[in-house]
């Protein structure tokens, strides 16, 4: 008989390549940090009125408001605090849910967020970004509000997604099927963008797959290697930030996106994503899209069912290094806190009719 097969070495040639550090199971950092029956009912309670505003039972206007990325728990923390403080001066015409993204894409390298390199200096420890992330989102949702993050590692997702209101898959991510299944077995209202070129094809694809049962591979709450099974997630919808065209939060953009919705089935549920291409990647020229689709909305169309701000402490982007601003972002620029409180009580104002 032939002799058994041996293991490769970790240290073979074939090997140098990368190395491998463990990481704590999702079922174990949720045990480090749990979410408590108070907060878990909040939730779900959160997912619900999502979900009624994105079908159209509830009236008002879902607005996914917050950093680019979170960098500096203490100002993410101030900046909640303040949209806690501004909700209920608002929350008969919007619901307020704050981006908590601790995940960040990158075309080709650059600071991937405070998951991933959460010291800021390039040394990875992941492992503190793991703990660190999901104890800032647990202290977020303590404060009352909802929370919503895009999720861009599937692996990463299971440390994270029983805190979600609502998340997000990106322009670049929405055309994986690794996502769709992913996004088919969530329990949440997950928001598909269109692709960096504009087109919508893609979007309307992922969420008519996402709506599907799946059988696919992935990794349980212990971390072993697992087959699941997924249900499909109702919850879809299309999120519209512009391409390289130019933006498509118009009127004529709107009703194109609306007609390729219906004309495959899926329910007309549509967000706009004020800033990329919408604004021209000026974070200043936000409130003028979010008027748009005021505008747009208080003419008839209620296939508007949200919009998504990227908003920080102060106005702009600064670059990762030795001596930073605080509550200025290190990734996309953001609208400063003044101008977002002045354009959401603007849109309140102008929804009451």
């Amino acid at each position: 008989m032939n002799a058994p097969a041996q293991l490769v070495s970790a240290t073979s040639p074939s090997m140098a390549r990368r190395s491998a550090q463990p990481l704590p199971s999702p079922a174990l950092l949720r045990q480090r940090l749990p979410l408590d029956e108070h907060l878990a009912t909040r939730v779900a309670r959160d997912r619900e009125q999502i979900r009624a505003v994105l079908d159209g039972r509830d009236p008002r206007l879902l607005v996914v408001v917050g950093p680019c990325s979170l960098h500096d728990p203490r100002a993410a923390l101030e900046f909640a605090e303040r949209l806690e403080q501004l909700r209920p001066q608002l929350e008969d015409q919007l619901v307020l849910v704050m981006r908590t993204y601790v995940e960040k894409p990158r075309t080709t390298v650059g600071w991937k967020g405070l998951l991933y390199d959460p010291h800021l200096d390039g040394s990875g420890d992941m492992a503190a970004g793991l703990a660190l992330s999901r104890q800032l989102m647990l202290e977020i949702l303590a404060l009352g509000l909802p929370i919503a993050s895009e999720l861009l590692q599937p692996l990463a997702a299971g440390y994270f997604d029983d805190l979600l209101g609502w998340a997000a898959i990106g322009a670049r991510t929405s055309e994986s099927q690794v996502h769709r299944e992913m996004v088919s077995g969530l329990d949440l209202p997950v928001g598909f963008k269109n692709g960096t070129d504009g087109s919508l094809g893609i979007a309307c694809d992922a969420m008519r797959s996402a709506e599907h049962p799946h059988r696919h591979f992935g990794l349980d709450d212990l971390g072993h290697p697992a087959l699941l099974e997924t249900r499909g997630n109702p919850d879809t919808h299309l999120v519209l930030r512009g391409g390289h065209g130019g933006p498509n939060h118009d009127p004529a953009s709107v009703a194109a996106a609306r007609q390729a919705l219906q004309r495959q089935g899926i329910a007309a549920r549509i967000m706009v994503d004020c800033s990329h291409a919408n604004s021209g990647k000026d974070p200043l020229r936000q409130p003028e899209v979010l008027d748009s689709v005021l505008r747009q909305r208080l003419a008839g169309d209620h296939s508007l069912r949200g919009v998504m701000l990227e908003s920080h402490l102060f106005d702009g982007c600064q670059p990762l290094g030795a001596n930073l601003h605080y509550g200025v972002s290190v990734t996309d620029g953001c609208l400063g806190w003044e101008s977002t409180a002045r354009a959401l009580r603007d849109a309140a104002e102008r929804l009451r009719g």
